[in-house]
């Protein structure tokens, strides 16, 4: 089986056709998904879709693209997240892409998700865009590696990558490996140790080939799997078998079904 650690399931791209989407999740033997929260005010949609769902689980936290929203605080990040289905705080990260500027404003609000994690022994769910070397930085200055995360869908390079993972971090891919170009993911899934790799969709964006282009939804997972399996040269069972440990192994707070 496998396990789709990353998606938005609460946008209208698949909440307009949420049985269908589980449908195909079961019929491709993908049997959890993690439905990452972005913003405070669209978070009761997120736990929602897991209190209703077994195959389902969140995560609360704020985007670092997101300005104009409810700013977490601590406290109340901590709050959100006593709730069982939740099992990570997050989306949390920089993002210098979007804010050019590297404002401090990201940086303070990364430190909080931090300290709110640390506080509830939850893992992080890390987004890293033309900032991975402040990313890095305020995880190490927050002892971030008490309670670690992943550093979702991982596209930097294998310095990079092996920074993250001297922090006991995992590296999630997504349908970027299965891309022709993206020769510098393909390497890091290459030579990442196979008991830190998870796998994800980011739907409904980033859907691998060969439905590059066109919604993402969960179900198409396994062609991220089978694309990691074929550069590392072992079977896709290995691969899945693996990386549903290691999501297990770091968020203790899922339960197999």
């Amino acid at each position: 089986m496998l396990v789709d650690s990353h998606c938005h399931l609460d946008f209208p791209d698949l909440a307009n056709r949420m049985p269908d989407v589980l449908q195909r999740m079961q019929e491709n033997l993908v049997a959890l998904a993690v439905c990452i929260g972005v913003n405070l005010e669209d978070f009761p949609k997120v736990l929602a879709l897991a209190e209703q769902e077994p195959r389902l689980f969140a995560t609360v936290g704020v985007h670092p693209e997101y300005t104009d929203v409810e700013e977490p605080g601590e406290d109340r990040l901590v709050e959100l997240a006593a709730h069982p289905k939740v099992i990570a705080i997050g989306e949390t990260g920089l993002d210098y892409y979007w804010q050019k500027d590297q404002p401090e404003w990201q940086r303070d609000r990364f430190r909080t998700h931090i300290r709110a994690a640390k506080r509830c022994g939850k893992p992080l769910v890390v987004h890293t865009r033309d900032s991975a070397v402040d990313t890095l930085r305020v995880l190490k200055e927050e002892g971030a590696g008490a309670v670690g995360g992943v550093m979702h869908c991982f596209t930097e390079n294998w310095e990079i990558a092996s920074q993250a993972l001297d922090l006991g971090f995992y590296l999630s891919f997504s349908g970027i490996v299965t891309f022709k170009n993206a020769t510098v993911v393909k390497e890091v899934a290459q030579k990442c140790p196979l008991d830190r790799i998870l796998v994800e969709t980011d739907a409904p964006y980033l859907a691998p080939v060969p439905y590059r282009g066109k919604p993402n939804e969960p179900a198409y997972v396994h062609y991220v799997a089978e694309e990691i399996a074929r550069l590392r040269g072992i079977s896709l069972e290995e691969i899945s078998k693996a990386t549903t440990d290691n999501f297990f192994r770091l968020f203790k707070h899922a339960r197999r079904l």
